[in-house]
This record gives C-alpha cells, sequence and structure tokens, in this order.
C-alpha cells in the first residue's frame, strides 16, 4: 500500500448490497477478504454507507406504477428507480457482518429524500459536497485507491469525482463487484478512464 499521503476508500459494503439483500450485487461478500486486508495496510481508511430515508426518491416503491430499475426525470438529471434498499437503522442498511469498521472515518450519504447519492463526494447533482474532500485534504491526503460495491455506480461515481478534484485515483476491480445494468459496467469503465482514473486488478 502506498505512503502516508494514502487513504482506502471502501464503498457500501452493506448487507443489502450483499447476497440475499434487498439490492444484492452478485458475489458482493467475496472481495470482503481482500477489502480487509487492505484495510490493515492503508494509513487511512474511509468507510462510506448508503442511509436512505423510508420515502428516498430513488425508491421504485415510492413513485405509483414505476417499476423497479426504470428510469426518471428528477430536477438534477435521470435517475434509476431502485428497490427499497439502506434504510436508516434497518439490518439491510448495516455493514456487513464480516467487514472490518475500525476505520478513520464513517462517511454517511444518501440521507436527503430528494436527491441520490451514488458518489462519497457528491449527491447526484454533482454539487452538493459530502464533506469527504475537505476531510481527507486536512488529513494531507493525495492519493486513493477504491474497493466496494457496486463498480459500476457508486464506486465509479466516486472514483471519478475524486480524480476531478485532483486526487491521484485507482480502483482496484478485483475488490469491487457490479451489477451490470443495461452495459452499465462498459460505460462506467470507459468514464473512469477518461477521467482519468487508474483501473488495476
Amino acid at each position: 500500500m502506498a505512503g502516508p499521503h494514502h487513504a482506502l476508500i471502501v464503498i457500501d459494503i452493506q448487507n443489502d448490497f450483499c447476497p440475499g439483500g434487498a439490492l444484492a450485487v452478485a458475489g458482493g461478500d467475496e472481495i470482503l477478504p481482500r477489502v480487509n486486508a487492505l484495510m490493515t495496510e492503508a494509513p487511512v481508511t474511509v468507510l462510506t454507507q448508503d442511509w436512505h430515508p423510508a420515502d428516498h426518491a430513488s425508491f421504485a416503491e415510492n413513485h405509483a406504477g414505476a417499476a423497479p430499475f426504470s428510469q426518471i426525470a428528477m430536477p438534477y438529471g435521470a435517475q434509476t428507480l431502485w428497490p427499497a434498499h439502506c434504510v436508516q437503522g434497518t439490518r439491510g442498511a448495516d455493514f456487513h457482518p464480516a467487514l472490518r469498521t475500525d476505520a478513520d472515518l464513517i462517511l454517511r450519504k444518501g440521507f436527503r429524500r430528494a436527491i441520490d447519492s451514488y458518489s462519497a463526494f457528491f449527491e447526484n447533482d454533482h454539487t452538493t459536497p459530502t464533506g469527504l474532500a475537505g476531510y481527507l485534504r486536512e488529513r494531507g491526503i493525495t492519493e486513493l485507491t477504491f474497493v466496494g460495491l457496486a463498480l459500476d455506480f457508486c464506486v465509479a461515481w466516486s472514483a471519478i469525482d475524486a480524480a476531478k478534484l485532483g486526487f491521484r485515483t485507482r480502483v482496484l476491480q478485483g475488490a469491487c463487484r457490479a451489477i451490470d445494468l443495461n452495459g452499465s459496467l462498459d460505460t462506467a469503465r470507459a468514464q473512469m478512464l477518461a477521467a482519468g482514473v487508474g483501473l488495476e486488478p
């Protein structure tokens, strides 16, 4: 693992994104041994946690007649409607029990009812910050490694924002798993590469 200016960002390894969860990512729990080992090596570690209110605007059940994985237009752009997941205070929102949680920071996101939040840095309007960039800069962090779930949504959006913010950024694809919704994985990889994100095994 890199030197003292490096941080490991672990994205959303929560029960609802692992097998048996409400929005399960295939093989989501398979990455846990590697992620835990990486946390041992990293000088700074951050865990992100999806933390939605039950009436969140991204849940299909909160839109009459809408099917999960369909899309609607929101003021900030197109929004995929998801099955209800990671509802605040539920077991589904908890970290997977095998995940190390002795991180330097746990960042909750997606708690604003009217806007989704894939990225660890900004809400989906791309302008409302979470505060993570400021935290990392005050810790002297310049290099970031991303792992977690899902590669083609929250991991990719976080990594792209990190690169745009000037952090040296890489994604360890073997320590991630993807949803791959309608080709979203190939799209996300292309967008990460275009943003200057390093994609590694």
